[in-house]
């Protein structure tokens, strides 16, 4: 009864997710994808199903908790509902559509309808099908031909309820020619007790368009984060994603960047930066399946006290698919010695005329370096920093956005200083 405005075509396909649920078996270690992180880490059958009016109407703690970045327009979650939603005149009249996806399921059924669910099919996975039956605080965000947005739009995604699974979806849709960013952040304090977050973003972009999408992940201490992303990227457009994990007690990241037309590009950061308990399990795919498309994907962390990372990453290259252009790197420093790093780079390639490469490093901690640092009068903790810092740098090179990078400095330096 929480559906029961939406209308017919989304109510069948949350059914026929619920049924897809039903039928699917549980992930194991046994699964090559899963093999490091058992899903009972996840949590996710100690807790309830939040109801649809969980959350507060206070926009200013969901916003005082995320970080300070200049924005377009902005949409608020608090629990499992969108309190706030935040979009200028100036948007509206170019035909920006920036709402509650349930909303835009019913006042743009068309084209919500067309995209939702194509990249994140409820049928191959049984977390994707639960996300699909059960989403709430859905956020949809529609840019027409030829609209750019200079600053990017963001996504604030806040719980404070522990206890509870909670269902976020976003869907993106760039259309030809245009040029956007979005960021989504989610944060919370930390909790005693257990949280659950499954959720799933679908991005597409048109042809020749420009789309950036960042996920930020800064849940507090006994959020268990299961994230699937999804991206496809048509003729000549250029399709940048960011991932950035810091918080969180467990996160496994599954993202799927697919190449779907000639001279699409889909370049693919990651960062993450675990510490205590914390584990961080990111999967990726770069799916060529069109001739003459360029991959690129670099995934950096850092682990200190018991900290684990994990990544496991895999270029497929379709029969076909000629002069493709497919890199994957996983670099890793350890900072103590509990940490520990497990990178399985992949390749799996049916065309015979392609460029792909693939490397891995796992390092410790330099202390020659440190001890370089130190020699200029420059403490333990504070030297270890700069090194992370110099260790991260070339992702946060790679960001167009300036303003996320002053965020993910400061955030990080939280980290390191406790």
């Amino acid at each position: 009864e929480r559906f029961e405005d939406e209308p017919a075509w989304l109510a069948e396909a949350r059914a026929a997710a619920l049924n897809s649920y039903n039928d699917a078996a549980l992930p194991s270690t046994k699964l090559e994808e899963w093999r490091y992180t058992d899903p009972s880490k996840l949590k996710w059958d100690r807790v309830s199903i939040a109801g649809p009016e969980v959350g507060g109407d206070d926009t200013d703690t969901a916003i005082t908790h995320a970080a300070e970045l200049e924005f377009a327009a902005r949409v608020v979650q608090s629990g499992s509902r969108i309190i706030a939603v935040e979009v200028p005149s100036s948007l509206s009249e170019r035909g920006v559509i920036i709402m509650d996806l349930a909303l835009a399921a019913r006042e743009h059924g068309d084209l919500v309808q067309r995209h939702l669910g194509v990249a994140a099919p409820a049928t191959n996975d049984k977390f994707a099908a639960a996300n699909t039956a059960l989403w709430s605080a859905g956020v949809f965000v529609y840019v027409p031909k030829g609209v750019t947005i200079e600053a990017p739009i963001r996504i604030i995604r806040y719980i404070d309820e522990p206890g509870l699974a909670y269902f976020p979806r976003t869907l993106i849709v760039a259309g030809d020619m245009c040029s956007v960013g979005v960021v989504e952040e989610f944060v919370s304090p930390d909790f005693e007790k257990p949280a659950f977050s499954c959720g799933i973003a679908e991005v597409f972009a048109g042809v020749s368009a420009k789309v950036q999408y960042v996920a930020l992940q800064r849940w507090g201490r006994n959020v268990h984060h299961l994230g699937m992303q999804r991206t496809h990227a048509q003729r000549d457009s250029k399709m940048d994603t960011l991932v950035v994990n810091l918080g969180a007690t467990v996160s496994r990241m599954d993202l799927a960047a697919s190449l779907k037309g000639p001279g699409a590009r889909s370049d693919m950061l990651g960062l993450y930066f675990a510490q205590k308990d914390q584990h961080f399990d990111h999967n990726t795919r770069q799916n060529h399946e069109v001739p003459h498309a360029v991959s690129d994907l670099l995934y950096k962390g850092a682990l200190d006290d018991n900290g684990r990372g994990i990544f496991s990453g895999i270029i497929r290259v379709f029969p076909k698919a000629q002069r493709t252009d497919a890199y994957q790197t996983n670099r890793n420093l350890i900072l103590s010695r509990e940490a520990e790093a497990t990178s399985l780079p992949n390749l799996e390639i049916e065309a015979d005329d392609v460029r792909c490469s693939h490397a891995a490093t796992v390092g410790q901690l330099d202390e020659e370096e440190l001890f370089y640092i130190m020699s200029r009068g420059i403490g333990r903790r504070d030297a270890e920093r700069l090194v992370v810092f110099g260790f991260f740098g070339e992702v946060l090179d790679k960001l167009p956005l300036p303003g996320l990078v002053r965020e993910l400095r400061n955030a990080i330096e939280k980290k390191i200083t406790g």
